[in-house]
């Protein structure tokens, strides 16, 4: 019976590693960047958003999916690049960070790569900018550089509690 209990464990322990190295590739303008799989919940296609009044510029509003209120963010917008309309190839992926789901807005769907531990290197220590805040490694996928986002900063912890409350700062960060 251990053992049988052991080899279970063994498998769950499987089957919880197959996202590792697992990243979800999405672009923003020229820029390439990854998620790692184990916070997507789903991607979906762009679609009608409800503005929030009162919320820092980057947050877009609300999307009801399935009964569930979801605040989006154009990813664009939170790193400091210009506004670019909404096409067929806008993608909302929808995350979860801390047990809350956010709709992140790009500006394309790329694939689903296996990034092994040794094709991610740390970014560069730079002191500004979103690569120093965002960026948990470079990722290198056949000469092509990833961005690895660290979606546990993406947003700071003020930022989850007040989408998590609907009472969003109006400052911009």
């Amino acid at each position: 019976m251990t053992e049988a209990l052991n080899e279970s464990n063994e498998q769950e322990g499987l089957e919880e590693d197959t996202q590792h190295g697992r990243f979800l590739t999405f672009a923003i303008g020229h820029e390439f960047f990854g998620v790692s799989i184990e916070y997507v919940k789903e991607i979906i296609g762009i679609q009608p958003i409800i503005e929030v009044p009162e919320v820092p510029n980057y947050v877009k509003g609300i999307i009801n999916l399935r009964g569930s209120i979801i605040p989006v963010i154009d990813v664009r917008l939170k790193f400091k690049k210009d506004f670019l309309d909404y096409n067929d190839r806008t993608c909302i992926i929808v995350i979860e960070i801390k047990n809350i789901l956010v709709g992140l807005i790009v500006d394309n769907v790329s694939d689903v790569l296996k990034i092994s531990d040794d094709n991610i290197v740390p970014p560069p220590d730079i002191k500004t900018g979103f690569h120093n805040k965002y960026i948990k490694g470079i990722g290198m996928v056949n000469k092509e550089v990833k961005l690895l986002l660290d979606c546990e900063k993406i947003l700071d912890e003020d930022e989850l509690e007040q989408m998590e409350n609907g009472k969003w700062k109006t400052e911009n960060k």
